[in-house]
C-alpha cells in the first residue's frame, strides 16, 4: 500500500480523464467523486475503477459529452436520457435538479436512462443533505444474483443509498448483494480470498475464491428480502424511466464497446414540506436512542450508518489515502495509454522512472 494525499490523487486522476477526451472542469468532478470513495473506505468504487472507465472512453461506450439530455419534465418529475455519458456527471446533474424541484414543490423525483456506472451512491444523497433535504439515489446493474431457488443470475445488486442531513447525519449505502462486486475485483486484484456468505461459483457452490466468484454469482444480502429489494428498485430504476433492466443491462467489465446501459433513480424530500423543519434535531434524538443503547459484551460503542466512513474520509483528507500497488499500476498504466504524466508518488519511483 502506499499513502498519497488526496489531492495529488485527484489531480492525476483527473489528468488521466483529460488525456482520455473529457474536459477539465468534468474530469476533475469524476476524479474527485472516486477519490471520495477510496476516502470513505470504498475502494471498490474509487480510483479502481479508471482503466475500465477510460476503456470504455476509448472504445466509445461511454460518450465524451457531459450532461444528460432532459426529455421530460413535469413538476415534481423529470426524466433524463444520459446518452451513456460517465454517470457521475449526469448523476450529479440529477440529483441538482431533484433537489431544485424539492426546494420548489416539497419533492424531486429524476429517473436517468441509458445511463454509466455512478460510482459511490453516497455522493448523490450528500448532495441533498447539503441542501437540508433528504437524499435518495439508486441504480440497476447487470444480472449478477439469482432468485431465491434458481441457478441463474437475473437481478442485479442494484445499489441503494439514503441520507438524512442533521447534526447526527444518518447516511445508509449499499448493494443489495452480501457484498459489491468491486470489492471481489479488488480481492482478485490483491490476491486475497472472500468470505464464503459473498458467492458462489458457477455451479451454485459458495466459495473463497474471488476468481471462482466472479465466473459465478453473487448472494443476496439477507437472502430473500435482498432479493425481493433488488427486484423492486430494477422496477423503479429501468422499467420506470423506459430504460434498461434485467439482461438488458450490460457488465461493465463486458466488452468496452458495448454501453452498460443502466438506470438510476434520485429523489429529493425537503422536510420543511412535510411540515417537520426540526428533523435535524428529531433525527438527532433517535440518534442519541441508539448510541445510549445497552452494548453487548466487549463493544465500546455503537455507529450510526455512515458514522465510521465519514470518519474514514476525515483522516483521509487528513493524512492521505492508502492505495493498493496493483492500483497504482493500473494507474500508471493507463495514464501511459492515454499520454497522461503522473507525478512520482503514483509510478511508486520517486521519479526515478515509469513503473
Amino acid at each position: 500500500m502506499t499513502t498519497i494525499q488526496t489531492g495529488v490523487l485527484t489531480a492525476a486522476t483527473a489528468r488521466i480523464f483529460t488525456a482520455a477526451g473529457i474536459c477539465a472542469v468534468a474530469a476533475h468532478q469524476v476524479a474527485e467523486a472516486l477519490v471520495e470513495a477510496d476516502a470513505r473506505g470504498i475502494s471498490s468504487h474509487g480510483v479502481l475503477l479508471v482503466p475500465m472507465y477510460v476503456d470504455r472512453l476509448l472504445a466509445g461506450s461511454v460518450g465524451n459529452h457531459t450532461e444528460a439530455d432532459l426529455v421530460l419534465d413535469a413538476g415534481a418529475v423529470a426524466v433524463l436520457d444520459a446518452g451513456h455519458a460517465l454517470g457521475i456527471l449526469t448523476a450529479d446533474q440529477a440529483m441538482r435538479l431533484a433537489v431544485t424541484k424539492a426546494a420548489a414543490l416539497g419533492i424531486g423525483v429524476v429517473s436517468v436512462r441509458r445511463a454509466f456506472h455512478f460510482g459511490g451512491a453516497f455522493r448523490y444523497v450528500q448532495a441533498a443533505m447539503a441542501a437540508g433535504q433528504i437524499g435518495i439515489a439508486a441504480a440497476n446493474t447487470r444480472p449478477l444474483m439469482p432468485a431465491p431457488g434458481g441457478a441463474s443470475a437475473v437481478l442485479g445488486n442494484n445499489p441503494i443509498a439514503i441520507g438524512v442531513p442533521g447534526p447526527d447525519p444518518v447516511l445508509v449505502d449499499m448493494a443489495l448483494s452480501e457484498a459489491a462486486l468491486g470489492k471481489i475485483r479488488l480481492a482478485e486484484s490483491e490476491g486475497r480470498a472472500i468470505p464464503p456468505t459473498w458467492a458462489t461459483d458457477r455451479d451454485g457452490l459458495p466459495t473463497t475464491d474471488p476468481v471462482a466468484a466472479l465466473a459465478g454469482l453473487l448472494l443476496p444480502a439477507g437472502g430473500p428480502k435482498g432479493y425481493g429489494l433488488a427486484l423492486v428498485i430494477d422496477v423503479l430504476t429501468g422499467v420506470l424511466s423506459g430504460g434498461s433492466f434485467g439482461a438488458g443491462v450490460k457488465g461493465l467489465y463486458a466488452d468496452p464497446a458495448v454501453p452498460n446501459d443502466c438506470a438510476h433513480l434520485f429523489l429529493a424530500l425537503d422536510p420543511e414540506a412535510f411540515g417537520a423543519a426540526d428533523l435535524p434535531e428529531r433525527t438527532a434524538r433517535l440518534a442519541r436512542e441508539v448510541r445510549d443503547s445497552r452494548l453487548a459484551p466487549g463493544v465500546d460503542r455503537v455507529l450510526l450508518p455512515g458514522e465510521r466512513e465519514a470518519a474514514a474520509a476525515r483522516i483521509a483528507h487528513r493524512d492521505g489515502v492508502r492505495v493498493p500497488e496493483s492500483v497504482l499500476t493500473a494507474l500508471a498504466d493507463t495514464a501511459r495509454r492515454v499520454g497522461a504524466q503522473l507525478p512520482a508518488e503514483l509510478n511508486g519511483d520517486n521519479g526515478k522512472g515509469q513503473r
